[in-house]
């Protein structure tokens, strides 16, 4: 059992669409093979759990959270989440576009996960859409301009982008927004979208392009990189239907279940129930189930919150979130005043983006040395600890924990 601070071993996720420089320049790496290394993954998805060294063990950390719960995760916490750590903390880096994708709440989750282990699909298997019973609300903060889609635009927008690029190939679309400009004319219009023969497909994509190269509007823009990466994909089109939305360095947005979205371009901290389920609506060359990603996505249009910090006191500041599983918050330690927390916390990750500290605790003991790129596992059991140094920090709670 672990009740100190202690430094956390991440796994990297290397997908296609990852950057060769962001998370290596972030944790100190020169990876000589150019790697894109697209996901830094800190918590204890079975997938690629984080791992820490106590009594000369290296444990994972869902097998430490689940033969100590209650001291790991704080006893709520535990009754709560089933003695599970209910988040995935990430580091995020897309030099290229993501899938369009969408997540399950807590319902559908549930039952598409019991679902698809009655019909004996494999965990790992590429058609399988749940891979766990849990839901995935996300935050996704900017560290670096981060562009992505997020959301329907309005029925009359949609509508109006498709008559400038393709009048004449989405016109039947045209019809049902104009119809019903609302939820209801949306969903039929994506829902064709997907279910469009492969030559009108191509005609439809052809023609964007060409108006396209012709407007120097950021849908546009994207439109043709898009195009680039999917030349086949209706997805091209999606900078027309979803709303474009370009994050500033530090401040970040909420995505609720059922919301669709792409990351586009950027380096972000991410933060998000500990679920990998993902209904993909494009832009992939993965599994598409199509009916079960029409039940998932809330097609009704709302306005994009942009979410700044709020000070919780002189060194910590939090983005305002509405997800039981997580709390995103940021911390700025100089050698004027030590950061002091109090010993009723629950299990906490930190990740240093800048500078370096040390961490002690209680009898201030020097436990850790702490640099930009170190990550530090603080279990609930670990009590008051103080951080002092010039750093940066990113961290990752639980609400109700402190």
């Amino acid at each position: 059992m672990i009740d100190h601070p202690v430094l956390l071993e991440n796994q990297v996720q290397d997908y296609a669409w990852g950057s060769k420089t962001a998370i290596q320049e972030l944790m100190g790496v020169r990876d000589r093979q150019e790697t894109p290394w697209a996901e830094l993954w800190m918590g204890a998805h079975p997938k690629a759990p984080s791992s820490v060294v106590t009594d000369n063990e290296k444990i994972e950390l869902n097998t430490l959270v689940g033969r100590y719960p209650k001291q790991m995760l704080g006893t709520g916490t535990a009754e709560r989440f089933n003695n599970t750590l209910p988040f995935l903390f990430k580091v995020l880096a897309a030099e290229h576009p993501l899938s369009i994708q969408a997540h399950p709440d807590k319902t559908q989750a549930k039952a598409g996960f019991e679902r698809e282990n009655k019909l004996k699909i494999p965990i790992d298997a590429p058609h399988r859409n749940y891979r766990d019973p849990w839901p995935k609300p996300e935050i996704i903060c900017a560290i670096e301009p981060f562009t992505a889609l997020n959301g329907f635009r309005p029925a009359d927008a949609i509508a109006g982008f498709f008559q400038s690029f393709c009048p004449a190939e989405l016109a039947a679309q045209i019809k049902f927004l104009n119809d019903e400009p609302n939820a209801s004319g949306i969903k039929k219009m994506f829902a064709s979208l997907l279910r469009m023969e492969e030559k009108t497909k191509q005609r439809t994509i052809q023609s964007a392009i060409e108006k396209a190269v012709k407007t120097d509007s950021p849908e546009g823009e994207w439109v043709q990189k898009i195009h680039e990466q999917y030349p086949d994909d209706i997805g091209v089109l999606s900078p027309l239907f979803l709303t474009l939305i370009q994050l500033e360095p530090y401040s970040a947005m909420f995505l609720s279940p059922g919301r669709m979205h792409a990351y586009l371009k950027g380096v972000g901290i991410e933060l998000m129930a500990n679920s990998d389920n993902v209904l993909r609506g494009g832009l992939t060359g993965k599994h598409m189930d199509v009916q079960e990603l029409m039940r998932t996505v809330s097609f009704e249009p709302s306005p994009i919150e942009i979410l700044r910090p709020v000070a919780k006191n002189d060194w910590e500041s939090v983005y305002p979130a509405d997800a039981e599983e997580f709390i995103l918050s940021r911390m700025q330690t100089n050698n004027q005043y030590k950061y002091r927390c109090s010993e009723n916390h629950g299990l906490e990750i930190l990740l240093c983006m800048k500078g370096s500290a040390t961490i002690t605790q209680g009898t201030e003991k020097t436990l850790l040395n702490i640099e930009k790129g170190s990550s530090v596992l603080i279990p609930a059991n670990a009590g008051t600890y103080e951080i002092s140094g010039e750093a940066f920090f990113f961290k990752a709670s639980i609400p109700g924990s402190n």
